[in-house]
């Protein structure tokens, strides 16, 4: 029997969490046909009734049925109208002696406490106003229940509630009937049209504004589409209800998929462990990804909001109408429904260049973000085979990684290809719950012809195989036959569990170049295995084997190769290219995602040969240059360059992370990757001070606002340079850029360059920052999400003398500090812990003594939160003395304390592993 219900989980105090697994995946005993809610909402009290038609699974033996509880207090329980037995093992609620031929109703009448639900899982208050979270297993917090995603029913909800405390009562579906009650209550009744899981239910109530808009899809038909939110708030829907516009008209031009509901809901709200959550009908958001505008959102605010509006929107196929049939198959609708989201932020953008500046940004966080965690402890593959709480694989392995290899099916078949694989797939599953297997295969049937399709049970190791394949590449010149060989080699690092891989299904995308940066034609000597031309200077090969040699003809030199154009599979690549080399390609390769990879590739070769040489940086600074004349002279040469945008010059000529150079480290000493990367951005600020004047200079505002792709680019620049200008002017004491920041600060008209100019002067640790910060918060201090900023970026400032540990500290105590909500958690704790190294891993220990404090602090309240903040030691291994010592010593301490929540419990034995 599926251990979802059956085996236990911990969530009943009945003992220790066990591992569930995949290969144990049985149907359940009952099915779901019917489900009639009816809730009397009140924050101390909520009392539902929940009446089910239920019937035997005939495919399997006579079994009771077991209703997974949480923290509900059961008052009534019927059969056929009729009282019956029935026991409690833990929080689950079994009954016997059930119908075993007919369908039976099963009436199940509860109540729970919305207000002190604190882990904002199942009904909760925030604000004042009811809630809920059902995914993963929320449900059950609500009433009793088979809450697990393959039980599909039909769901019809009746809400009744005080209407002067709660004037706005939603669910999913269509509002079919509402009205007053005695009391002064009212009620509204939802009937869903579709099947669903429970995790997709939703309910809201309370005080709530609307914007609305009328819509006429392709077919004729009209929709409402309405985003809600807190009295106040109506005037920053803009650009939401605007991306649901678009993300509705793209699904139906792009996919031929339209709305299939007279409405579609959007709610925000503040409390809220996720960024949104797809309720069929109802989606959820934090108002993170809804509220917006031009003074109180940055430009990154405002392309989030169009993202993550459009991912939920495109759950309503992907994820919704296709659902998954276990929880391992959490992929099946969170990585396609990333690459649909990506692909719809890239056809918004318009331009070639702003398309590409999408798909870098993308890789940056898959390479910075997923890789590590394909190297630490927590590695698991796209589909995982074991958890103990489905809570902690909602990760970036599923959802970027599993985007990358929907990405690679959509490369192998192409765009057409892809889009009849997407209607077989909802031919074949529409209203059904699936596996990964089921979408490759359909994918792979609608072309018949591809490689895909050659090579499916192999391409399907990439959602069994945990890790990141490392692709090492070698090319030699014969000049007498005018002839290149190139040989790749595949190979991918044990994972916990996995100590042998086989060889993956990797699309590479190559191109060559002639010294001088021309292109290439590639005519290959041999038709390489499932090589195939995509236009006379790219080649898409795909590499199935350990090793694979091309060779390529009718050269008259040496070339250059560009390899894994746009990032054609999410690997490792090594290839020793000569700093000439990388300069041609940063020069003049056609391809965007490679001339990006080129500069970074080399910025990241200086840093880690500084960090390697002992005999630079003592006493903590680094004396000589890191960044050679060669280097220095192509950032200017891309700075200055005439027609590359500003936005790909931004990602040019940052510099590497301090997170992404220690993942190439096998030992890391935090305080030396902080001080090298200082210096690296540092040299470079000073070598084009004249040139980030004259970048600084041409990205000043034009007009009047707009997030678009070229503005929202010419701002990050100006960012860029007055950040630099800043650091430039901490080293050599002049004060004019300090002081021209503060000015750009207080003039600015948009909250992009208000915030660009408080970056650039705490950054730089200057001694305007704090009349800026203190002006920063006593402007903002009643908007929630800017407040969230102000406390992020005094907990990611730049650390001289361990002055951040402190001022964190302090701001625990501020008034505006709220440890319940998960934003200003994040922005405060996650910022220090996460999202500043150099501050954060401290010699004397003291970063891990405060974040040992905060998990305790926070896991008997939101377990969810607690268990991602405890992911910041998990690389605890790499570590060099005494960062390594003092860090296991922290994760050891903290899991010696009893009780600790399942979520926690399992990521720091994973750590301790």
């Amino acid at each position: 029997m599926l251990p979802l219900h059956e085996a236990d989980t911990g969530g009943d105090g009945a003992g220790p969490a066990h591992a569930i697994r995949r290969e144990d995946y049985c149907a359940p005993a009952f099915w779901i046909d019917s489900v009639d809610l009816t809730f009397d909402l009140d924050p101390q009290k909520t009392r539902v009734l929940n009446r089910m038609t239920l019937r035997r699974n005939p495919d399997l033996a006579a079994q009771p049925l077991r209703l997974d509880g949480e923290d509900l207090n059961l008052a009534r329980v019927l059969v056929d109208g009729q009282g019956c037995s029935f026991k409690m093992e833990g929080q689950r609620l079994v009954l016997e002696k059930l119908p075993d031929s007919a369908p039976f109703t099963l009436e199940i009448f509860s109540t729970c406490c919305p207000v002190k639900n604190t882990q904002l899982m199942g009904l909760h208050m925030s604000q004042g106003s009811f809630f809920t979270q059902c995914e993963a297993e929320g449900f059950r917090r609500i009433t009793y229940f088979l809450d697990r995603p393959d039980v599909m029913a039909s769901y019809s909800v009746t809400l009744r509630a005080d209407r002067a405390l709660y004037p706005v009562l939603l669910s999913n579906g269509n509002l079919v009937a509402s009205g007053a009650l005695e009391g002064g209550r009212h009620f509204a009744r939802w009937v869903d049209p579709h099947k669903k899981p429970c995790y997709l239910f939703a309910l809201v109530a309370g005080k709530l504004v609307a914007r609305e808009q009328r819509i006429r899809s392709r077919s004729g038909r009209e929709h409402l589409l309405q985003v809600y939110v807190r009295p106040g708030d109506l005037a920053k829907t803009e650009h939401a209800m605007r991306a649901l516009m678009h993300s509705v008209a793209w699904d139906e031009a792009r996919f031929d998929l339209p709305l299939d509901l007279e409405r579609f809901m959007i709610v925000a709200t503040s409390d809220f462990n996720m960024g949104a959550m797809e309720n069929k009908g109802l989606n959820i958001f934090n108002t993170k990804y809804v509220l917006a505008s031009e003074a109180t959102a940055t430009d990154t605010d405002y392309a989030y909001i169009e993202s993550v509006v459009g991912h939920e929107y495109f759950h309503n196929w992907t994820g919704n109408r296709v659902t998954c049939r276990d929880w391992f198959q959490l992929s099946l609708k969170e990585g396609l429904t990333v690459f649909r989201d990506q692909e719809f932020s890239q056809d918004l953008a318009g331009s070639a260049s702003a398309r590409a500046v999408l798909r870098i940004k993308d890789v940056r966080v898959l390479r910075t973000m997923q890789f590590a965690e394909d190297a630490g402890p927590m590695a698991h593959p796209v589909r995982p085979d074991s958890y103990v709480e489905i809570d902690n694989f909602y990760t970036v392995t599923v959802y970027e990684k599993g985007a990358e290899v929907v990405r690679m099916m959509h490369t192998l078949v192409g765009r057409e290809g892809f889009a009849r694989g997407l209607r077989l797939y909802f031919e074949r599953h529409d209203g059904q719950a699936v596996t990964c297997d089921d979408f490759a295969q359909a994918i792979a049937d609608a072309n018949p012809a591809s490689a895909l399709a050659r090579l499916l049970p192999q391409f399907k190791r990439w959602y069994s195989q945990a890790g990141t394949p490392r692709v090492r590449a070698s090319g030699s010149y014969d000049a007498a036959t005018r002839c290149y060989t190139l040989s790749l080699a595949q190979s991918c690092a044990p994972t916990p569990g996995q100590p042998d891989k086989q060889p993956f299904v990797i699309p590479v995308e190559l191109g060559l170049l002639s010294a001088s940066g021309a292109a290439l034609p590639l005519h290959l000597a041999d038709a390489a295995p499932h090589a195939a031309a995509s236009d006379e200077a790219t080649h898409l090969v795909v590499l199935t084997e350990a090793e694979q040699t091309l060779v390529f003809s009718d050269l008259d030199g040496e070339p250059v190769p560009s390899l894994l154009r746009n990032f054609s599979a999410p690997v490792l690549l090594d290839m020793a290219c000569t700093d000439s080399q990388l300069l041609t390609l940063l020069a003049h390769d056609t391809d965007p995602f490679n001339r990006w990879e080129a500069g970074q590739r080399l910025a990241l070769r200086r840093a880690m040969a500084a960090i390697a040489d002992k005999a630079c940086g003592a006493n903590g600074r680094i004396g000589q240059p890191i960044l050679c004349a060669e280097f220095v002279a192509a950032m200017r040469g891309v700075l200055r360059h005439p027609t590359l945008e500003p936005a790909f010059k931004d990602l040019v000529l940052m510099m590497p992370s301090e997170s992404y150079i220690a993942e190439q480290l096998d030992v890391v000493d935090p305080q030396r990757v902080h001080t090298v990367r200082e210096a690296m951005c540092e040299q470079l600020a000073l070598a084009l001070h004249a040139d980030w004047v004259w970048a600084w200079e041409q990205s000043q505002s034009r007009g009047g606002y707009c997030p678009d792709p070229a503005s929202s680019g010419r701002r990050a620049l100006g960012g860029l340079a007055l950040s630099l200008l800043c650091l430039a002017a901490r080293s050599t004491g002049d004060t004019l850029w300090p002081a021209k920041a503060y000015q750009c600060f207080k003039d600015a008209t948009n909250m992009t360059e208000r915030f660009n100019a408080l970056v650039a002067l705490v950054s730089c640790d200057s001694e305007l920052a704090a009349p800026a910060l203190a002006r920063f918060h006593a402007q903002f201090r009643d908007e929630p999400l800017v407040v969230d900023k102000w406390f992020a970026l005094q907990a990611t400032a730049f650390d001289r003398g361990g002055n951040v540990l402190p001022v964190v500290r302090q701001l625990m105590q501020h008034p505006d500090f709220n440890l319940k909500n998960p934003n200003r958690a994040r922005s405060l704790l996650f910022g220090y812990c996460n999202a500043n190294p150099g501050a954060f891993h401290r010699a004397d220990a003291a970063g891990y003594v405060f974040w040992r404090e905060r998990v305790l602090e926070i896991d008997p309240i939101n377990p969810q939160i607690a268990a991602r903040l405890a992911r910041a030691l998990e690389h605890w291994k790499k570590l060099a003395e005494p960062w390594r010592s003092a860090a296991r010593e922290a994760i050891s301490r903290v899991a010696a304390k009893p009780d600790l929540s399942p979520d926690l419990r399992e990521v720091l034995n994973c750590a301790l592993e």
